[in-house]
């Protein structure tokens, strides 16, 4: 369940990492969460897919996609991997651009600056690896970045070391929009991605069937196959209750009520996954599931 939020300041939104193979993306989100959710390695195709992580703080909640490192890329897998990380910049609150100050790839720094070009969000910037680079070289460096692009701030930091990291969090915080979260407080990571899924088509069912539904509604991921070729996703899942006249509300006239709660589930699910959905979703009624030990383990509980 998302939590309740009293603070009327509360904020929450998502927030894209981009930048080049190696540049510390998946340490910094790996740093923030306080997890090790996303893997890192020297390796420029470690991560291929995007991996979701869910920062809890007291005012706000921010759901960071770490994508995949962009490069000049050769070969179909490559692009493909490049793609996934350029096409995270189209439906974000913010966008975190991270640069390796040890290591600069001006060749990938071009291609990303490029691709920031015509956002609507804001940008900012980590110039990372302060901890390898002499003291003095972080403000030429700061001039330097400034001049190819309109930044909402620049703020050096060791993703490693945890320096600055703080500080980069409490800035982006405040450049989220207001708005309450969108995951529960116990979830860290889409991983896996059928446990958040359900959670959102749960979620949708609660709010729009009000106090008709109690919360013995349970839902379950049949089938998700993912589609890269084509940047879809295929998803079917069922809605279990526990008695035919709940069936019926989560169902509504002529199907109304489903087609609601799979229209506004499926929004949110493309959002967090960062690719097109294709949702479809069931009813079934199991009697008293909420008191059988076997369906409890079933659905998660």
């Amino acid at each position: 369940m998302v939590p309740t939020i009293e603070t009327e300041n509360f904020r929450s939104g998502f927030i894209a990492i981009v930048g080049a193979p190696n540049a510390g993306k998946s340490t910094l989100l790996n740093r923030i969460l306080g997890e090790k959710i996303s893997i890192t390695s020297k390796k420029p195709q470690t991560t291929r897919n995007r991996i979701l992580g869910v920062a809890h703080r007291p005012e706000s909640q921010m759901v960071f996609i770490d994508t995949p490192g962009v490069h000049q890329a050769r070969g179909d897998l490559n692009t493909r991997i490049v793609d996934v990380a350029l096409t995270a910049l189209g439906d974000v609150d913010l966008v975190l651009l991270m640069a390796d100050l040890a290591s600069p790839s001006p060749p990938a720094e071009k291609l990303l600056v490029k691709a920031l070009e015509n956002l609507k969000c804001p940008v900012m910037l980590a110039l990372n690896k302060t901890d390898r680079v002499p003291k003095n070289s972080v403000l030429p460096a700061i001039e330097t970045w400034s001049g190819r692009y309109a930044f909402r701030e620049i703020m050096p930091l060791s993703a490693k070391q945890g320096d600055g990291v703080a500080a980069l969090l409490t800035v982006m915080e405040s450049h989220l929009p207001p708005g309450p979260p969108f995951f529960p407080a116990d979830s860290l990571t889409d991983l896996p991605y059928r446990f958040l899924v359900a959670e959102v088509i749960r979620e949708k069912a609660f709010r729009l069937t009000g106090q008709e539904i109690p919360y013995a509604v349970a839902v379950t991921v049949d089938t998700f196959k993912e589609e890269p070729a084509k940047k879809l996703a295929r998803i079917e899942a069922t809605i279990h209750v526990e008695r035919d006249s709940q069936k019926g509300i989560i169902i509504g006239k002529k199907g109304s009520k489903l087609k609601q709660i799979g229209a506004d589930a499926r929004k949110d699910i493309e959002r967090m996954l960062a690719t097109r959905v294709y949702l479809k979703l069931f009813v079934r009624v199991q009697k008293n599931w909420s008191q059988d030990t076997k369906a409890l383990r079933r659905f998660g509980y």
